[in-house]
Parts: structure tokens; sequence; C-alpha cells
């Protein structure tokens, strides 16, 4: 029990850091007045994530085909830590003279509460298919280059797009003090979509890879 307990509180605590370095993204996108640059400056958050191995929701769940069910468990610690990162890092925020991110803030949060939530869930499937590709990119390509590139375009383009974000968007709807049964609402069906769009490539990739199997099977035959 010692041994569980210990694990889940170290996953809980990643999740804790990659929802404070995704929530710095975030005040970087809000501080820089510009879509634009301020969609680059929030690389930071993931690129922190990849390079200390905290815990982020929405990379983490583009791996479950490839665990067994008890990973469902370290998915919902890592969802709560993230919720608890977020948070922390914007009642932090509140007792700064910061206020330029919060009222920049506000505009963003109506525009997203006032969104459909049909909207929202295709937003969030199209975030995290290239979140897939920025952490699958990083991860796995060789080159320098293209490690970089495929951080920088994955996350960069996904916040200039105004693609949703559960991770992201706890931040914002904090920072915006949006409390409301709305809210948590809106943010469970991102992080559905966001569930949607981690899994779709690499259930994509399994299953032509298992046709394959078959094809080469039945010549083999």
């Amino acid at each position: 029990m010692k041994k569980v307990f210990a694990k889940g509180l170290k996953e809980f605590i990643l999740g804790v850091l990659a929802g404070v370095s995704i929530s710095i993204g975030c005040i970087a996108f809000l501080s820089s007045g510009n879509k634009i640059v301020g969609s680059l400056f929030f690389v930071i958050g993931l690129f922190m994530i990849l390079n200390f191995n905290f815990n982020l929701f929405t990379g983490k769940v583009c791996y479950a085909l490839d665990n067994k069910p008890s990973y469902l468990g370290v998915l919902a610690l890592t969802w709560i830590g993230n919720f608890a990162g977020t948070l922390l890092t914007s009642l932090l925020i509140k007792g700064t003279r910061l206020t330029s991110v919060i009222d920049a803030n506000q505009v963003l949060v109506e525009t997203k509460l006032n969104d459909n939530l049909l909207s929202i869930f295709l937003l969030a499937i199209m975030c995290n298919i290239l979140i897939y590709l920025a952490v699958y990119g990083y991860k796995n390509f060789d080159n320098i280059i293209a490690k970089t590139l495929a951080l920088i375009f994955g996350v960069s383009v996904f916040v200039l797009c105004g693609f949703e974000h559960c991770v992201a968007d706890m931040f914002y709807f904090f920072i915006a003090g949006a409390w409301s049964w709305k809210m948590i609402g809106y943010l469970l069906m991102i992080t559905l979509g966001n569930c949607v769009g981690g899994l779709l490539i690499p259930a994509i990739t399994k299953l032509i890879k298992f046709l394959d199997n078959k094809s080469k099977d039945e010549e083999n035959k």
C-alpha cells in the first residue's frame, strides 16, 4: 500500500508541476499583446514538461492504447494534478501586479463560454491531434531541427487557431474567476475532446499495422 501511495503521490506532484508549466505558457501568451508572438512563447510550457518529464494529461492520454487499464488511474491523477497546478498558479498571479493578464483573459474566457458544446468538443479534438504530433516528434525525431519544429509548430498552431486545451483552459477559467457548473461542463467536454484527438492518430496507426499484418498473413498462406 505504501508503494502504491508513493507512486500515486509522485504522479500527482508531476501533474501539479505540469499544470504550473502550462500556466506559465498561458501567462506568456496573455502578456504578449500579440497573438502570433504569444502563441510562440506559449511553447515554454510544453518545453518544460518534456524536458523535466512532468505529467501533462493531454500528452499522457495519447499513450493510453499502449498501456494496461491501470493507466487510467495515472491519467486521473494527472488530470487532478494539472487542475491543482493551474489553480495554484492562478491564485499566486492574483496576488501580483500582473492585473493586465487578468484583464486580457476576460474576453478570451467569455468567447469560450459563449461557444456551443459541439464546437468546443471539435476544437478540443483538433488541439490534441497537434499535441500528439508535438510530443511524438520531440521524443522520436533524431534531428534536433525536426524535434524543435515539431514542438514549436505543434503547440503554437493550436494556440494561434484557438483550439481548446483542457489544462490551459483550467488556468484561463481560474484566473477569470469563472466558477460555475457551466464552466465544469465545458471543461469536461474539452477533456473528452482532447482524449479523442490524442488517441486518433495512435488508433489509426494501430489499425493500419493490424491490416498490414493480416495482408501479409494472407499472402503467406
